[in-house]
């Protein structure tokens, strides 16, 4: 089973699930906690080869889906007699929420999607293509450095670089493989994301920086009458990390309304 962290508010308290994204930890929630325990019971997860879930990165799985990913958030839920919950994904995170809404509609209350991935643009595309076939003869840190710099490239976005590749260090290589290869060949997925409302509250945090992922996101909630969009001024792609006070204020209001 995943590692978890919980923070229980009280018994009567929603829970709120935070999803991190590929090469992070549980660790990139850590100006999210003190704000939302005061209101919600919460739950922190460290993906499959990640944070302190590292040695399930040493299973014999070949290769990665969304869906084994979701499964693993979805059997701590059940461990942890959670029926359901509000989910909080930032950068790949959403993509795991949103998948796992797909098939388990009843367990997600409401999604916040922060520096959200829906599609890749065109220099997305090329740089995942580009990774793909360099894995195997590239050092890992050397392509998470570089897709790190194309989503983050201003100064301002350095908290949050040093922090990514402070935790992608943590990971082997293979399994940073095994994560590249299903970003890699994520757009079908986004594409029927894309066109189908989920039909669950959402709330879209993104900054108005995030230049590879906001277009996206702004066509998207024009079509989806369950979403919303919010974006916040001078910041890049993560949101939570380089503007946690407005991150925290905004979706807090969100979730309570719900």
């Amino acid at each position: 089973m995943l590692h978890y962290a919980t923070y229980e508010q009280s018994l009567n308290a929603p829970w709120v699930t935070f999803v991190h994204g590929a090469g992070g930890s549980s660790a990139i929630w850590f100006k999210q906690i003190k704000s939302f325990k005061q209101h919600f019971n919460i739950l922190l997860v460290d993906l499959r080869g990640h944070g302190r879930s590292k040695k399930m990165g040493l299973s014999n799985l070949k290769a990665y889906t969304f869906q084994k990913v979701g499964d693993d958030v979805i059997e701590v839920l059940n461990h942890l007699k959670i029926g359901s919950t509000h989910f909080v994904g930032i950068s790949l995170g959403t993509i795991i929420v949103r998948e796992l809404t797909e098939r388990f509609p009843d367990r997600t209350l409401s999604m916040i999607m922060g520096g959200a991935i829906m599609q890749l643009n065109l220099r997305g595309q090329l740089l995942m293509r580009m990774g793909n076939t360099l894995k195997s003869v590239v050092p890992y840190l050397f392509l998470y450095k570089l897709l790190a710099h194309v989503v983050m490239p201003s100064e301002k976005n350095k908290e949050s670089r040093v922090l990514f590749v402070k935790e992608a260090k943590k990971l082997y290589q293979k399994e940073f493989k095994r994560w590249f290869g299903l970003a890699a060949q994520v757009n079908p997925m986004l594409k029927y994301f894309r066109i189908k409302d989920s039909g669950i509250p959402t709330l879209y945090i993104m900054g108005s920086e995030d230049y590879m992922f906001l277009p996206s996101i702004t066509k998207l909630v024009k079509n989806h009458s369950s979403s919303k969009l919010h974006v916040v001024d001078d910041c890049g792609h993560v949101v939570n990390v380089e503007k946690p006070l407005e991150f925290n204020e905004v979706a807090i209001k969100f979730i309570k309304k719900q």
